[in-house]
């Protein structure tokens, strides 16, 4: 069984909906597939290619997630502990 996948007008392929991927951190689009010169695929933002794109090789979409994951760290410790 083959996912079905759409080729854009600018070369990049599209990633199914029914795989999961982040949305680019920095502008907010959905990631594409594209093909490099030495025929390895890279997973970027479609918008800019300043923004963050996987390494050439397999498609690495768990890569593209880790990066586009925005891990929110409070400064405030929303439970202190007191001892007595």
């Amino acid at each position: 069984m083959s996912l079905p996948v759409k080729i854009a007008m600018n070369g990049y392929l599209t990633i199914p909906k029914s795989i999961c991927c982040k949305l680019c951190k920095i502008c907010g689009a959905r990631p594409v597939i594209k093909a490099d010169v030495a025929g390895l695929y890279v997973v970027k933002c479609p918008n800019d290619d300043r923004h963050y794109q996987t390494r050439p090789g397999l498609i690495d979409i768990d890569d593209w997630n880790r990066h586009n994951s925005v891990y929110y760290v409070s400064g405030r410790d929303f439970n202190p502990q007191v001892s007595c």
